[in-house]
């Protein structure tokens, strides 16, 4: 059966996938996205395979190849197709599965392992997964891979790497450089390598043309660079500075010096590994002394940066930070560096092997470990900033500032991880608690969380307050046994500190209550953290929690009046500071004490304000929650197909946290009260239709719907 609108027309498609517009590619591939088609998808189930590997040197266009073909497959499957991007994970094999959740995007919210969850939520979907820039993390794409195979017979894999992963059932393609003709007097119109050169060329230098007598010598160029798309593009933002034969006399140049310690990777064949060496390291050559500086100090920075970013990790007396935004517009007008304009601003990256490159010669110029630790301190500073600004009016733009900065936190922290001076590396997990709790990072913050714990295990405040950081991570992953460790760890280790350290502990011990369903023992923990003088000491997560936590309770007892109280003191304190989430939760717990003294519009309007907030900062389970109130208002006011599509929409969202409702039994109780009365009043047959409507729609198209409500075709909540 077609699942329907409000008024009965089809409805929206489901987003399929997460590719966007990449740049087209300028020479045919047709060859390579053929054979990719026919292997992973072709005639019959016997020419089929479900992994296959593009390898070949750095810079020949694998990933562009991927992406080209993943997009022409992407109608055949019916769940999509998705781009992992791993090149910024670098090392750090245990977060595989977690970054490939974070893309489906599966925000999974419980203590099963992230490889188990990944694999039941792939087992029943049609998915073209494309795994880019492999080599690194062979082994764990082997085993992360075999297992969501094995799992899930509608998945495919396309993974891009210059190594062959050796998973099982893998097969491999190779992608080879672009065709050259063979000799000068060949027509170079049709040869692809010289086609890429000449439009890479117009690009870079305005009003370049190709005369007949330049065809020859970009032959030539071309051949010199075996036509390897990377070493092409180098080249071809060199040719406002020079002439194809000049630029073909240095790179003869090049070959005849090249040494073998230009920090590229040797595991591709000879030819195309000596053009790679050559074309970056030519380029490299022809950078100005303040170009190659930044380039190897530019390689510490995993995935993108900014100009303000760079100038504090990279400036000093030999690169002033005046010479800072010049020099990466230079870099970049020599395809060093990719621009990205991001909204209101702007970030850089640079390729894996470019990368590679510099931090070769940052490891020469002895910087490698000095500029790893200002890259370090820069992130711990940020995320010292962070955590004191986030009970603020700046939340949303804390949370755009941290989400673009994720790559580069993790990389800081694993320095910090290794670092055995100081406390760092707990200052620092415990520091983005914001993010970890805030910006719907349960998982990985638990990870980073128990490492930073197990690595520095001497007694001192830093260790007090990851104990108490952990609170609330493991309160949204529903973890009660080691939640109660970490409280009685907390509790004995801040008798030995100063009153924040007992604050922590008292505030853990809340939240212990609080998983237990001890209202009596909730009431009177969150009252003692509400003492007279709370209100004029800076706003912390402490006292917000205790309102929230309370009024929650007071509500479960039916204490609705005095629920109100405390949330109207939660509203005054949030809106005094500007804070959004906490209050969000205070709507949450609002809305429900509306709904029982029969305000229904009061408990609309409040679950709505809940969940613009929560779905603004992706907090999965602040989404969810405000989705159940808003169908349970929806009943309470008669509206029982919205009702019943809301139902829907929350039960998707439950599919990618892995606990419905949380797991909280009041809320898990008013969700069946909800259901069965939306059921009574609509039938059986307009219930399951609305719902599959719901859970079946794009989740964001279907929230924005809720929050933004304008097409009366739509199944929307209005009042």
């Amino acid at each position: 059966m077609e699942a329907t609108g409000r008024r009965g027309g089809p409805r929206e498609e489901r987003r399929v996938g997460n590719l966007t517009e990449h740049r087209t590619p300028t020479v045919d591939r047709h060859a390579e996205v053929a054979e990719i088609e026919r292997m992973l998808v072709g005639p019959s189930l016997g020419d089929q395979t479900r992994l296959v590997t593009l390898t070949g040197v750095g810079g020949v266009g694998k990933t562009r190849v991927a992406l080209t073909a993943a997009a022409a497959l992407q109608p055949r499957f019916r769940d999509g197709a998705w781009l992992v991007e791993l090149s910024p994970l670098r090392r750090q094999g245990a977060l595989l599965a977690h970054v490939i959740a974070e893309t489906l995007p599966l925000a999974d919210q419980t203590t099963r392992p992230m490889i188990e969850v990944l694999a039941e939520y792939l087992a029943a979907r049609e998915l073209l997964l494309v795994l880019d820039t492999c080599e690194h993390l062979t082994e764990d794409c082997a085993l992360v891979t075999e297992a969501l195979l094995t799992a899930a017979p509608g998945l495919r894999v396309l993974a891009t790497s210059r190594r062959v992963l050796n998973a099982h059932g893998e097969q491999v393609l190779r992608v080879e450089p672009l065709p050259v003709p063979e000799t000068d007097d060949a027509s170079p119109d049709t040869a692809d390598a010289v086609v890429l050169l000449t439009q890479r060329a117009a690009e870079a230098v305005p009003g370049f043309t190709v005369t007949d007598a330049d065809r020859a010598g970009l032959v030539r160029l071309c051949r010199r660079l075996d036509g390897l798309p990377l070493a092409i593009e180098l080249a071809a933002a060199r040719l406002g500075d020079l002439s194809v034969p000049e630029l073909t006399a240095r790179l003869g140049d090049r070959f005849a010096v090249l040494g073998d310690t230009d920090g590229i990777a040797t595991d591709a064949d000879p030819p195309w590994h000596r053009a790679l060496r050559t074309a970056i390291g030519w380029s490299h050559q022809l950078c100005s002394p303040a170009e190659r500086l930044l380039w190897a100090r530019l390689s510490v920075f995993a995935g993108a940066f900014d100009v303000e970013t760079v100038t504090r990790i990279c400036a000093d007396d030999h690169l002033p930070a005046r010479q800072i935004p010049g020099v990466l517009e230079t870099l970049t007008e020599k395809s060093i560096l990719t621009w990205q304009p991001t909204g209101d601003s702007e970030r850089y990256r640079m390729l894996d092997t470019i990368r590679e490159y510099g931090a070769h010669w940052l490891r020469d110029l002895g910087e490698d470990d000095t500029l790893r630790r200002r890259h370090r301190d820069h992130y711990l500073a940020l995320a010292r900033e962070g955590d004191a600004a986030w009970i603020g009016p700046d939340q949303f733009a804390w949370y755009d500032r941290m989400t673009a900065e994720h790559d580069n936190l993790r990389a800081a922290l694993e320095y910090s991880l290794t670092d055995s001076e100081g406390h760092s590396g707990l200052e620092m997990a415990a520091a983005l608690w914001f993010f970890w709790y805030g910006c719907g990072l349960l998982k990985e913050g638990r990870y980073y969380l128990d490492r930073a714990l197990a690595a520095d295990t001497d007694p001192s405040p830093a260790r007090v307050k990851a104990l108490y950081v952990s609170g609330p991570v493991l309160v949204y992953l529903g973890d009660l046994e080691a939640l109660e460790e970490r409280a009685i760890e907390c509790t004995a280790l801040a008798a030995h500190f100063g009153d924040t350290e007992r604050r922590y502990a008292a505030a853990t011990e809340l939240r212990v209550s609080v998983m237990r369903g001890d209202r009596g023992q909730v009431l009177a923990r969150a009252q003692a953290q509400l003492d007279t003088d709370w209100r004029e000491r800076p706003l912390t997560l402490i006292p917000l929690a205790a309102l929230v936590f309370g009024s929650h309770t007071l509500v479960t007892e039916g204490r609705f009046e005095e629920a109100v109280a405390w949330l109207d003191e939660l509203s005054a304190a949030c809106d005094q500071n500007g804070e959004h989430s906490m209050r969000a939760w205070g709507d949450f717990v609002r809305s429900q004490a509306e709904m029982a003294l029969g305000r229904f519009q009061e408990a609309h309007e409040h679950a709505r304000a809940a969940l613009r907030v929560k779905h603004r900062l992706s907090d999965g389970v602040g989404t969810g929650m405000a989705l159940e109130s808003l169908a349970r208002a929806a009943t309470a006011a008669g509206r029982c197909r919205d009702a019943a599509w809301l139902l829907g929409l929350a039960a998707q969202l439950w599919e990618t946290l892995g606990r419905p409702q949380a797991g909280i039994p009041a809320v898990v109780a008013a969700h069946h009260v909800c259901e069965r009365q939306t059921r009574q009043a609509v039938g059986e047959d307009a219930y399951r239709r609305y719902v599959e409507a719901g859970r079946t729609i794009d989740l964001n198209t279907g929230i924005t719907a809720v929050l933004d409500p304008g097409d009366p075709d739509f199944p929307i909540v209005t009042p």
